[in-house]
């Protein structure tokens, strides 16, 4: 073996050098949607829905000139499809904010950079970002200690020391870990991300979406998983895989603004900008059969990113800043 795949680290070192180090997983041409397949994947009704957010949050602000800012924007095919989506006068800022380098053919209306611009007015929106910003990983071992978990590139693991300071903190506010063999994520870094980012918004509403976990009903040995070209693999970092857990999000709304915010299931919140997965009624068969064959096709779409037990169960963080509302807007 070489002495990197030799080298003991912590779960986040390991990590953030499988997927964003030289040649990592998510700087590679393809990008995400060349492995697993996400709600703006799913359907064009994603990105519409976006839209309709977004016109919300511009109406709050008494603006028609609104920003959108996408975090983990992938190859920008959200905000392709947002752009596409947009109703009629509404002029939108649109920056991508992501690692990779600028998708070839993106619309040259759309800013790409690697932090979230500073002061911007409108919406900004994380769809699966906060799962890969990288974790270490903690287990109490068989004395109830609770130590960082350290791995080597080939995903053998060992227990490294006791965890401490703020760790130790977040842990034991939010994902106590009492008998032995437990597992958890140690979210401290998501918190501060997601913070930094809604801090960077003047005004307007920050929205988290992701596979994500709440007190009272963390899993008890963890959620860090691992996909490649579609399917589960074996956590492994290596760099040929994406290496992800499911977020705190509780943790994090709490790291942000305010009250907090809420949390809804995708499901909710789709259903409130106006996707739903309803039939359309039989008589358009016969009075309108293309229409018919193209809602049917919408109604099916719309089931499946609202789904229970798949897309629908994703939780989103909603976060005003300046006061603004959205989702129980309109």
């Amino acid at each position: 073996m070489t002495d990197e795949t030799c080298q003991w680290q912590g779960w986040r070192e390991a990590t953030e050098r499988a997927l964003y180090g030289p040649g990592g997983f998510f700087l590679r041409p393809e990008g995400p949607a060349g492995h697993f397949r996400t709600s703006v994947h799913a359907s064009p009704l994603f990105a519409g829905a976006v839209a309709r957010l977004l016109a919300r949050v511009a109406e709050e602000l008494g603006t028609d000139e609104p920003a959108f800012v996408d975090v983990g924007a992938g190859r920008g095919e959200l905000l392709t499809g947002v752009l596409a989506a947009l109703p009629a006068g509404l002029r939108v800022r649109p920056y991508g904010v992501e690692r990779a380098a600028r998708p070839a053919g993106l619309d040259p209306r759309i800013g790409w950079t690697d932090r979230v611009p500073d002061g911007e007015r409108g919406l900004l929106f994380a769809n699966e970002w906060l799962d890969n910003v990288p974790v270490d990983v903690a287990q109490a071992d068989e004395d109830g200690a609770v130590r960082r978990v350290e791995v080597r590139a080939d995903g053998t693991e060992r227990l490294g020391a006791v965890v401490t300071g703020p760790d130790a903190e977040w842990l034991e506010r939010w994902w106590p870990l009492r008998e032995p063999g437990e597992r958890a994520e140690i979210g401290r870094p998501r918190d501060e991300a997601w913070a930094a980012a809604v801090g960077a918004l003047a005004a307007g509403t920050a929205v988290a979406v992701d596979y994500a976990h709440l007190r009272g009903a963390r899993p008890p040995f963890g959620t860090l998983a691992a996909f490649r070209e579609g399917r589960e693999v074996a956590p492994v970092p290596d760099g040929s895989r994406d290496l992800t857990a499911h977020v705190a999000l509780d943790a994090c709304a709490a790291a942000g603004p305010g009250d907090g915010g809420e949390i809804v299931t995708q499901r909710e919140a789709l259903r409130g900008l106006g996707v739903s997965g309803g039939r359309p009624p039989l008589g358009m068969a016969s009075s309108d059969p293309a229409g018919y064959v193209r809602a049917l096709a919408a109604a099916g779409e719309a089931a499946e990113l609202t789904a229970a037990g798949g897309l629908g169960d994703f939780l989103w963080l909603v976060q005003r800043v300046d006061g603004t509302r959205a989702l129980g807007a309109g």
